[in-house]
């Protein structure tokens, strides 16, 4: 009988490679969850509990001198200038002195996000609220509105992944404690903050594209429509678009863009916190009844 000692080898070495490949697994998860843990403990400092002063040189700078003056660069310049390198030539210090207080600009990003989005100043729990619910709800359409005008590179962050910080929480609690003492059965009440979240965020995201194009280009948004007038000439078909025509003819485009999409997202508003309050009606309805 002859031994196949080759064969032997190749299943040794794909056992190697399966171990080899746990541990490469098993390294990247564990440098994953410390940059989650470094950046969740930078976003929430605020409440870390204060830290043993720490022996030889004073720290020269704070991560909140970094975080506003990285602010400072993308509304100026857009985030794609936010670099560690520039953010630390603001600040009159090395590039490599940021990255003791910050581990790179991903973490840096979250940070300003977040900085950002607590400017709203949104009542916390306890603090008073005016009006009913739904002027409680427009309260934080028109700040998170208004971050978006004064930071328009917010535009760029995602919605979906975002980063857990006390600008973030604070919101998705003021708009779901808004609607939850409406008397929606749980799930709707997560659904109906989601929806209205989703809805000013998302619109909030394209005023401020609008804005950012209006500055990089020194175009405004008229302007740009104003320069493709022989195109409606041209290229346009009535019969293709019979109700474009009929909306143009009936004076539905009469308005400038930006006219027409500050009507179209009060409007969008609206009808969605219609919907909403309808909702609750039903839900109400037997309990009446009674």
């Amino acid at each position: 009988m002859t031994v196949d000692h080759d064969s032997d080898d190749r299943t040794d070495d794909r056992a190697e490679d399966r171990i080899d490949g746990r541990a490469e697994d098993c390294a990247d998860e564990r440098a994953a969850a410390e940059q989650i843990d470094r950046t969740l403990a930078l976003l929430w400092r605020q409440r870390s509990a204060p830290s043993e002063p720490a022996r030889g040189r004073r720290p020269t700078l704070t991560v909140g001198q970094i975080v506003c003056a990285a602010i400072a660069v993308a509304d100026a310049d857009g985030l794609v200038a936010t670099s560690m390198h520039r953010v630390a030539k603001e600040l009159g210090a090395g590039t490599m002195t940021l990255y003791t207080y910050v581990p790179g600009k991903t973490e840096l990003v979250d940070l300003m996000v977040d900085d950002v989005l607590v400017e709203r100043r949104l009542p916390s729990p306890g603090q008073p609220r005016a009006g009913d619910w739904r002027a409680q709800i427009r309260l934080y359409s028109e700040r998170t509105r208004e971050a978006h005008r004064r930071h328009p590179w917010l535009r760029e962050m995602s919605r979906v992944r975002p980063a857990l910080g006390p600008g973030q929480l604070a919101g998705q609690e003021y708009v779901l404690s808004t609607v939850d003492g409406l008397g929606l059965a749980p799930r709707e009440t997560v659904a109906a903050a989601n929806s209205i979240t989703a809805y000013v965020d998302a619109n909030a995201a394209l005023e401020a594209e609008s804005i950012h194009l209006e500055r990089s280009t020194g175009q405004s948004n008229d302007s740009w429509w104003d320069q493709r007038s022989s195109f409606w000439g041209k290229y346009f078909d009535l019969t293709a678009h019979p109700a474009m025509n009929r909306a143009w003819l009936g004076g539905g485009f009469d308005q400038g863009a930006g006219e027409q999409a500050a009507e179209a997202y009060e409007f969008g508003l609206d009808r969605l916190l219609d919907g909403i309050e309808l909702r609750v009606t039903r839900c109400r309805g037997p309990e009446r009844e009674r």
